[in-house]
């Protein structure tokens, strides 16, 4: 049984692991001031899906919101990189402490992971942040996790954390994410067009949905938006995992939702199995390959990648390092493990098997990214 509605997500036979992600506009007043009343009910929702059967993870922002009022950094504690940091190490105290204290009103124990970017897309890393989830979630624990915004910088973060909570919720094994935005759901055109009509059910992410996002944060607190969403929707769907955006600003948001049946689910289209999982939600490949038509084809109907039909390489890359791998139209169509190195691909771009060794100088590998190591897109 998987999540298919949003009813379903209060259902511990169809959602037996939820993914909770709260945003920085939900916890955080303009002013920097915690909306503790909010949260508390919130904590109470978890605290009732427990009691249900289920297990809950929950993905917070806030930190530097909460950290740039108590240090009086203007812009929210985004001017620069040097004040979201300094926000993040102050905020994440409160923060952290906030959800501690609640959680324990109601007889449950907090536990707090802090991830950076790296930490999930080295393979060891992401297993290893894997068996510490599951453990605390079998010891009963709430995690309650964050990025680690204090020691990231803007080459190796998330910058959102709808992203951050696919990738959680991948490596938990979670059933369903849901998404605790200040807006409704995914809606067909800018929200603010009042003919605008919201999207309660999306099967597949096409150009068509995609051009319903329009980036950016409404509340100016956070990091991301509605692009940022799909890409999270699109990072669940490799796994099998259900995604659902509903409004937070409400008391009591998941319920509220539910009543009202008001929200978009996004539902999976196929489920990978473990490390292309983790592949799959990889977000910082090292570099570029450009393919022919025929090779894209090929590609499609699970072949691996192959030097002759590779016609553009950008990038500087190493043996074993991400690439992503695109049309000649530009479209991403895969992302893998690659065989060579980014001078290397160069040397051999568009030559057939025969002609590789003289180039290489040493006998050339099955593949430039081999199906095994490589996930579509």
């Amino acid at each position: 049984m998987t999540v298919s509605a949003l009813s379903q997500l209060v259902d511990p036979a169809a959602c037996p692991r939820l993914v909770l992600k709260v945003g920085s506009a939900l916890l955080v007043e303009r002013g920097g001031s915690m909306r503790r009343a909010w949260l508390e009910a919130l904590v109470g929702e978890i605290a009732e899906a427990r009691a249900r059967g289920q297990q809950v993870v929950v993905v917070s922002s806030g930190a530097i919101a909460l950290g740039a009022a108590r240090l009086g950094l203007a812009g929210g504690g985004r001017a620069n990189l040097a004040d979201a940091q300094a926000a993040a190490a102050v905020g994440q105290i409160a923060l952290a402490g906030a959800w501690a204290e609640l959680l324990e009103a109601r007889g449950l124990v907090a536990a707090q992971l802090l991830l950076t970017l790296d930490d999930l897309e080295d393979r060891r890393r992401y297993l290893n942040a894997s068996s510490t989830i599951a453990r605390l979630l079998d010891q009963g624990a709430v995690p309650v996790i964050n990025e680690n915004d204090s020691v990231a910088t803007a080459e190796i973060r998330f910058g959102d954390n709808d992203r951050l909570a696919a990738r959680v919720a991948q490596a938990a094994g979670g059933d369903a994410v849901v998404l605790l935005s200040d807006v409704d759901g995914l809606f067909d055109r800018d929200p603010k067009d009042p003919a605008a009509e919201l999207v309660r059910e999306v099967q597949g992410i096409d150009e068509a949905v995609r051009a319903m996002a329009t980036g950016g944060s409404g509340s100016g607190m956070g990091s991301g938006g509605m692009v940022s969403k799909l890409e999270a929707a699109e990072i669940a769907g490799r796994a099998g995992i259900a995604l659902a955006i509903v409004n937070g600003t409400r008391e009591r948001p998941l319920a509220t939702a539910i009543d009202a049946d008001s929200g978009t689910v996004f539902l999976p289209q196929r489920r990978d199995g473990g490390r292309k999982v983790w592949l799959g939600g990889r977000i910082a490949p090292a570099g570029v390959l450009t393919v022919d038509a025929g090779c894209a084809d090929a590609l499609g109907s699970g072949s691996s990648l192959l030097a002759a039909g590779v016609v553009g390489v950008d990038g500087e890359f190493a043996r074993g390092d991400l690439v992503t791998i695109h049309s000649a139209k530009g479209d991403r169509l895969a992302q893998g493990l690659v065989e060579y190195t980014a001078a290397e691909c160069r040397a051999i771009a568009g030559r057939k098997a025969g002609e590789q060794a003289a180039l290489l100088g040493y006998a050339p590998r099955a593949a430039v990214v081999h199906r095994d190591h490589m996930v579509l897109l």
